[in-house]
């Protein structure tokens, strides 16, 4: 039973609220007071498709190394990816600790290339293997424009193999048509959009509709016997037109999260699937379609184990866990849109010794430590001999995984003097449960919240951008525990 094993979701916590940003435009851009409804989700300064495709295959694989080993091909998908020639796919794995023999790839191009990547890793399950898909978003528009109240940051992640007792593969149908839409050359920052009606009555109504048939075809499946239609799009009321069309009762279209998301691009899709998933019954049919150049649509079946497959986060735990952000300059800072001085405190080079990446690459991306095989002290990084004490053991180290460890922190600052993209900067000693520590950052916090015993998880970021090679350095960081928090929090009330 081919299909989808597990999933998981991850947006970022900070939500820019659009009433913000309409006040602040007002006097260039008084159209725009028509969108002013609800917030998007808005990356923090140290996120990126890949750090929050990373987040939510960590929401899918949950914290077992079984899982992980389980996995033999991985896919990330996106059309904002940090690197054009790097696979992006190779640092999703490394971070995840997946095993070097994986087969591994990168799908981009279209809107609808986190479905197309769902569907190829569909294909190879059919054959038996394993397969993580994770799929990424992080869309940039001009300041002022519709698109910067449209758009949103997410990602979401499945695990896909031949015996996905989730949810079950029923059909799948695509259509490939070089309808532009949008575009976005390789030089430029922003998508070039064409007219509202000509992309809805010209391409999304004629082309969305014939992928979608084609899917319920294959599937065996009558358009009135889906329980819930996922389809992202910007324009309100887009899922109900092609619902009425296709003959989809109007209780089955899903909720795109518009007033509380955005639209994230290729992930929007996927992202709805997801959350779809988390709410379906077994049984249900889910039926996902995405335009973009074309259409793609794929149909399941939820299986009768989906209920106790739900992931520990997913969409739902995401859209719980938010932070209003109603500083609009805050945003354009993080996203590069305005010029800004930095002081003498960012003038260094932050150029990456590649040779030094490479030999550290488990540590670096993976936070792979090492433990004693004798005395069974565990640390970070890993060295030669042995930090126990009394026993300094020589090459007894063996890997030893921090990165999903609970932990807290020891000693912190609260730095103004460093410089920082979101001042002040935090940072602290973490220690682990089960032992070892670590320098960190500690990242998604305010002035004041940082405390000694504050519980927090790690989370895998941008450490430093060398904007003068177009590098991007990736490392792990401290981020409040809140799920721990709460619970002890609860325990503490009864």
């Amino acid at each position: 039973m081919v299909g989808i094993a597990a999933w998981g979701a991850y947006a970022p916590r900070l939500r820019l609220s659009r009433k913000a940003v309409v006040v602040a435009n007002a006097w260039i851009a008084p159209g725009l007071a028509g969108k002013a409804k609800g917030e998007r989700s808005m990356a923090n300064w140290d996120e990126d498709a890949l750090t929050m495709a990373v987040e939510a295959a960590r929401d899918a694989l949950g914290v077992e190394d079984e899982g992980r080993a389980a996995i033999e091909g991985a896919i990330f998908a996106s059309t904002t990816a940090p690197f054009a020639d790097r696979q992006n796919a190779g640092i999703l794995a490394a971070a995840l600790t997946l095993e070097p023999t994986i087969a591994s790839a990168d799908v981009t191009g279209s809107q609808r290339c986190g479905l197309t990547a769902l569907g190829q890793a569909l294909d190879a399950a059919a054959s038996g293997r394993r397969v993580l898909v994770a799929v990424g978003e992080h869309r940039r528009a001009r300041a002022a424009s519709p698109q910067e109240l449209d758009f949103g940051d997410a990602a979401a992640a499945f695990v896909v193999s031949p015996d996905g007792a989730a949810a079950e593969f029923l059909g799948r149908g695509t259509v490939t048509d070089d309808f532009v839409d949008h575009f976005r050359g390789a030089d430029a920052a922003f998508d070039y959009a064409w007219e509202e009606r000509w992309i809805r009555d010209e391409g999304i109504v004629k082309l969305v509709p014939p992928a979608i048939r084609a899917a319920l075809d294959a599937a065996g499946v009558d358009a009135a016997q889906v329980d819930h239609f996922c389809f992202p799009s910007t324009f309100a009321g887009m899922g109900a037109t092609l619902a009425k069309t296709l003959g989809i009762r109007p209780d089955a279209v899903r909720d795109t999260l518009a007033a509380q998301l955005g639209e994230a691009g290729a992930a929007h899709g996927p992202l709805l699937l997801a959350h779809a998933l988390e709410e379906a019954q077994p049984g249900q049919i889910v039926l996902v379609a995405q335009f973009g150049q074309g259409a793609e649509a794929l149909v399941f079946r939820a299986g009768g184990e989906i209920g106790s497959s739900r992931p520990a986060r997913g969409v739902a735990g995401a859209l719980a866990d938010r932070q209003e952000e109603t500083n609009y300059l805050k945003f354009l800072v993080f996203n590069d849109l305005v010029e800004w001085d930095r002081g003498m405190r960012a003038e260094k080079d932050n150029k990456t010794a590649l040779t030094t990446l490479y030999r550290n690459r488990d540590q670096i991306l993976g936070l792979v430590g090492g433990r004693c095989r004798e005395t069974g002290v565990v640390q970070f990084p890993r060295t030669r001999i042995s930090v126990a004490p009394n026993n300094p053991a020589v090459d007894t180290q063996e890997p030893y995984r921090f990165a999903e460890r609970a932990a807290q922190v020891l000693t912190y600052s609260a730095d103004y003097l460093t410089f920082s993209m979101s001042p002040p900067n935090h940072y602290g000693m973490i220690v682990f449960e089960g032992g070892g520590r670590i320098m960190l950052d500690i990242t998604d916090v305010t002035p004041g919240e940082v405390e000694t015993g504050l519980p927090v998880k790690m989370v895998f970021r941008i450490k430093d951008r060398d904007e003068k090679r177009g590098f991007v350095r990736y490392f792990w960081k401290a981020a409040p525990d809140r799920a721990a928090m709460a619970a002890v929090t609860a325990q503490a009330a009864e």
